[in-house]
């Protein structure tokens, strides 16, 4: 049975966000609190995959190494000020409720 899906935020999204999805029971993690401040996309993507979490980005640059051919667990982008906080928390929310950690490997969800 697959897992539910569990997200890691890189560098360049709002702790708000991270706040949000944990009040709604959402396991997610953020770059201070596993080591990863000021490493590269390449290093936030193997961190994601080694937990099997869905990551989430403002980065074009996540998108181009996706592109390449990288293996993700699955990547959420939203272009940075082109959403509220609270309308990518309810986005994010909206996938946890619908899909499942499995459904997400090798994905792109535009936010």
């Amino acid at each position: 049975m697959s897992e539910r899906i569990r997200y890691h935020l890189d560098e360049n999204v709002s702790f708000a966000i991270a706040q949000g999805l944990r009040r709604a029971g959402i396991d997610v993690t953020i770059p201070r609190e596993v080591g990863l401040i000021g490493k590269s996309d390449m290093e936030h993507l193997v961190f994601a995959n080694a937990e099997k979490r869905v990551l989430l980005t403002h980065d074009d640059d996540l998108l181009v190494l996706a592109h390449r051919g990288c293996e993700h667990y699955g990547i959420t982008y939203c272009r940075k000020e082109a959403r509220s906080t609270g309308q990518i928390i309810r986005l994010l929310i909206l996938l946890y409720e619908v899909a499942l950690a499995d459904e997400m490997k090798g994905k792109i969800e535009y936010l």
